[in-house]
This record gives structure tokens, sequence and C-alpha cells, in this order.
């Protein structure tokens, strides 16, 4: 780590533009594969009994009294899954009852498109936002990608566009853009490569030069550079749930409990990752909670993760600053299996964005250590 980090901030103009908001599909894979029925959806004995090992998982987070209406979406979900040959991919911020119940997969944003790389279902529905939705597309260009909320969008996605990164181009000449995967197909295809949370600093080092543009997240690429020696080159874009966390509510909790153990996302600002006694990605602090089993905890991110982690932990207390993405929670389980049944929506990019968008990504998947 370097005692000095440094960072160049670039700000543009307009600061804040939102990226033009991204249009429903046209209906092509319903038209090719057909709808099917609506399912009934109705909490009986039957369907209590087939989700019972379900309710297990989320007792503990997932009230008695909410299951009969969560269980007859689960079950018929995890039925035309199979149908349909199709695939769930669940980030980490997705709710309880989709991440431990229909996921298939379960991540952050690098598990969950290594596993878009690879998937052999025909299907893609995506249980997160649509910049995730987008990334999982590019890696499966032939096959049917659905989100199941086309409005499902990122505060941190809509503060760059494609002009935004070529107008850094020309006044950072030959310097090479390191893109976080929460952008646009548009966005992605100007980068060289994309990155992560949890491999940002690799990729950022792999280039091998003394500076880079690391964008949009200006609070991201300040915490790449206390990891580096490399100058970074950073946007003023940020996550409207993480830039919401004070250092002073952190100062709170450590002072009614100095034994708690807080994990702060590096989307968050310099002053709360100061008081955090560690930082990394979703994937990250999971990995923490689970290896160092701390007696109490508070993660620093987007709250519904706490729930998926406390469930798979049992022992661990959780005190929860709750902070929800909005957008995250526009995926739920009816619209997901709407999304079974009608396929919709489905998720296009425009051939000639996409194909430079997708190196980007495989870039990044590639990337060794």
């Amino acid at each position: 780590m370097t005692a000095t980090p440094q960072v160049e901030l670039f700000v543009p103009k307009v600061p804040g533009l939102p990226a033009a908001a991204p249009q429903p599909g046209s209906g092509a894979a319903a038209k090719r594969l057909g709808v099917l029925p609506m399912p009934s959806i109705e909490w009986n004995k039957q369907v209590e009994k087939e989700t019972a090992y379900l309710y297990e998982r989320v007792k503990t987070v997932v009230p008695p009294v909410e299951w009969p209406f969560f269980a007859p979406y689960v079950s018929a979900i995890n039925r035309l899954k199979k149908e349909r040959n199709a695939v769930i991919l669940a980030h980490n911020y997705q709710t309880p009852e989709i991440y431990n119940c229909v996921a298939d997969f379960v991540g952050d944003s690098l598990q969950l498109a290594k596993e878009a790389a690879k998937t052999k279902a025909d299907i893609i529905i995506q249980g997160g936002v649509h910049f995730m939705a987008e990334t999982s597309k590019l890696l499966n260009p032939d096959k049917v990608v659905l989100i199941p909320d086309i409005r499902a969008g990122c505060s941190l996605a809509s503060s760059i566009t494609g002009a935004d990164v070529r107008l850094l181009r020309e006044r950072y000449p030959g310097v090479p853009v390191v893109t976080y995967v929460n952008t646009s197909a548009d966005v992605k295809a100007e980068s060289d490569i994309c990155c992560t949370s949890s491999n940002a600093v690799k990729v950022v080092e792999s280039f091998g030069v003394d500076r880079v543009i690391c964008i949009p997240d200006e609070y991201l690429a300040r915490w790449v550079a206390t990891q580096t020696k490399v100058k970074i080159i950073a946007w003023k874009g940020h996550c409207e749930v993480h830039e919401r966390f004070t250092a002073a509510e952190l100062r709170k909790f450590r002072e009614s409990d100095p034994g708690v153990q807080i994990l702060a996302h590096p989307e968050c600002p310099p002053d709360v990752i100061e008081e955090a006694d560690f930082t990394g990605s979703t994937s990250a602090m999971i990995n923490f909670v689970k290896d160092k089993r701390p007696k109490k905890v508070v993660m620093v991110t987007e709250c519904s993760m706490a729930d998926n982690v406390s469930s798979e932990t049992p022992g661990v207390e959780f005190i929860r600053p709750c902070n929800l993405c909005p957008h995250m929670k526009r995926i739920t389980l009816p619209k997901i299996l709407d999304s079974l049944v009608y396929l919709r929506e489905e998720v296009e990019i425009d051939p000639a964005i996409a194909d430079r968008a997708r190196r980007a990504v495989e870039r990044m998947v590639q990337l060794k250590s």
C-alpha cells in the first residue's frame, strides 16, 4: 500500500447526465420459443411440502407469515426453469427468497460474468440490474437473456456515456481505460478492459504502465489508488446506495460495541473506508465473514446482502445499516415468473457496440492472476 495515493479526478462539464434509458426487447424470443400458460400460484399442502427444504434456508430472515406468498412462486419458477432450460443468475444484493430459493448461481459481478460465460442453458434470467444483463448478453450473444424488470437501472451506470469515454481519451491520449463493469455496453465498447471491485487492482496493474483511467466510480478509483503505485485518473460517478453511508454512523456502531467488525465496500466514500476494519468486494466481504466468523459484524453495503450471508453463517450477529438499492428491488419473484412464462424483457445490444464491448469484458474474465 502506498502512503500517498495518486488520483486525478476528471469532472464532466455536465455531471450526473443520465444515459438513455434501456428500451424493452422486441419479443423475438417469445415469437420463436412461444409463451407458456401461467401456472397456478396457490399455497397448498403440496407446495408447502416441496418447498419446505428451501424455507429452511431462509427461515431466519423470512417470517413464516410471508412464506405462503413466496412459496408458490418459488415452486412454479423452479419447475419452469427446467422446462425452459433456463438459469437464474442472482447478485448478492437480491432478496433472500430469490438468492436462496430460485437462483442457480449467486455472487458479485465478476462471479456472475464468469458463470454467464460458461453456462449451457438456452435462457439466462438476470437477477440484478440492467448492466449485468447486458454483460451476460455480451458473453452469450446467441442465447436469450432476460431481465425481469427493464427499469432496473443503476445510478453509477447512468453517470457516464460512451461519448464521455471518448472525451477522456482525447484528454489523456494513450492512457489505458479500465471501466467498471457497472456500466452500459456503450461505455464498455469504448474501453480497453473491464473490472469489478474484486479485481480492479489486478486489472489496473496488468497494463504495466504508470497511469491508468479508472471509471466511472470515483470512490472505487480512490480506493484502488491506495493499493497501487499506478496513478489513477478518476471520474466523478457514485453509487447512490454506498455514497449514503457516513463515517459518523460507523463510529456510533463502534462506540456502542467496540468489538464489532466493520466491513466496507470500496464504492463507499474514503472516510467510511477509513473507519472500516476490512474493505473488499461483496464476495470478499462474504468470505471474510465465513472464514473469520466474527461475533458481531456490520456490512457497509446494500442491506439485503446481510440477510443472505446471515442465513449461511449462524452464530454471527449482523448489525444492519439498511440502505436499499431501489433498482435491485425491482426484481421480484412474480416478475421472474413472468419472464419465464412470456420471455420478457429480452436484452438486445446493437452488434456494432456488442463486438467491441465483448472484447473488454472477455479480457477481464480471462485475466489471470
